[in-house]
């Protein structure tokens, strides 16, 4: 099996295990315990997670908050509607204001449809006043667009905007917080990180009473998580890069954790992304602000991570990869099937699994 060939993660999923609506008690999700060591399978649910972490564990949690990215507009030039969907701040953290003291501007990267009426130089008009400007016209047909508008402009998507859920989930989500970790705190992401939608602050907090140390790490969810691998050769996929930070605050939190011989137990994908992006060598983390495009496939050396609780994902995905690399390829195929044959919910309402 050549693991850095796209089609070597396949495989067979019935529609009818892609979970369509979160379960009404976040923590009663199902939990797959894969041992590395032996592969060896456990089948457990997600409020028996604190049986697995030990006192002087390092629990690490992405606290990004899903913004109501997809919003709704028509061109100047152009009859028709026009999708946009908002991916990642380019350039500064917040709203600036124009000389004119009046309004404010943000530039994002989007995604747009359909996108050759947003050709550069184009002018799309939103409700609430908002309007946006295609500015360059980016790799993988990502428009940069400059937006303006009469006000705060987080606060103008939260009157127009919806939240942009995953294709694969066609019914309606009656409750936006469902799509939300009870501890997001920042606002910028496209997409949920989703491992972490299973806990519940009770949960979290009998982690703490037992003695599990919780450090917060943060990255925006962008195209860099959920863009598809278009090329077979891994080698030739390029991530888009996404917004991380890490204080020095929890990063002391990690490895004083780690130097009294505690596990690192990373909740989701993104947040392992974020640690071996501001490791050194030895799994020491450094606080960082930036960027990154950090792609973990098989091959890869972990130098941070010691555990992980990720969701089901997607074949052929960057996200799956990043699981083979971490579990192994042959547990981590192995593995889904267990967890097809047992009727497990896949995807992001779906159940989780727990790499020791």
């Amino acid at each position: 099996m050549n693991l850095l060939k796209k089609s070597s993660y396949f495989y067979d999923l019935p529609e009818k295990l892609i979970a369509q609506t979160p379960l009404e008690c976040r923590d009663a999700s199902r939990l797959l315990v894969l041992h590395r060591e032996d592969g060896g399978i456990e089948h457990r649910h997600f409020f028996e997670l604190e049986r697995y972490l030990n006192r002087g564990d390092c629990l690490v949690i992405n606290d990004t908050r899903v913004i109501p990215a997809r919003i709704f507009g028509r061109s100047e030039g152009h009859a028709g509607e026009i999708e946009t969907v908002l991916l990642k701040r380019a350039g500064g953290e917040g709203s600036e204001k124009n000389q004119n003291g009046e309004t404010y501007t943000e530039t994002w990267d989007c995604l747009t449809r359909p996108g050759k009426k947003t050709r550069r130089g184009e002018k799309i008009i939103y409700p609430q006043g908002l309007t946006g400007t295609v500015t360059d016209v980016l790799e993988g047909g990502v428009r940069r667009i400059c937006f303006e508008c009469n006000g705060i402009f987080l606060e103008t998507l939260e009157k127009i905007g919806l939240v942009p859920l995953p294709p694969y989930i066609t019914h309606k989500l009656e409750d936006k917080e469902r799509y939300q970790t009870v501890y997001s705190k920042y606002k910028g992401s496209a997409a949920a990180p989703t491992a972490g939608l299973h806990f519940t602050p009770e949960l979290l907090q009998h982690l703490v009473d037992k003695g599990v140390n919780i450090a917060r790490v943060l990255l925006h969810v962008g195209l860099g998580t959920f863009r598809p691998v278009k090329e077979e050769d891994l080698t030739e996929h390029i991530m888009h890069s996404e917004y991380i930070k890490v204080t020095k605050e929890n990063a002391d939190i990690i490895n004083n954790s780690r130097s009294t011989g505690g596990r690192i137990i990373s909740v989701g994908t993104t947040s392992t992304r974020v640690l071996e992006s501001v490791c050194d060598e030895n799994g020491t983390i450094h606080p960082f602000e930036g960027e990154t495009d950090i792609f973990i496939y098989p091959g890869y050396k972990f130098k941070a991570v010691d555990a992980l609780i990720t969701n089901f994902h997607l074949p052929e995905s960057t996200l799956i990869m990043l699981v083979a690399a971490f579990a192994g390829y042959d547990n981590t195929m192995s593995a889904y099937r267990v967890a097809v044959e047992n009727q497990y919910r896949f995807f992001s309402f779906g159940d989780s699994m727990l790499i020791c």
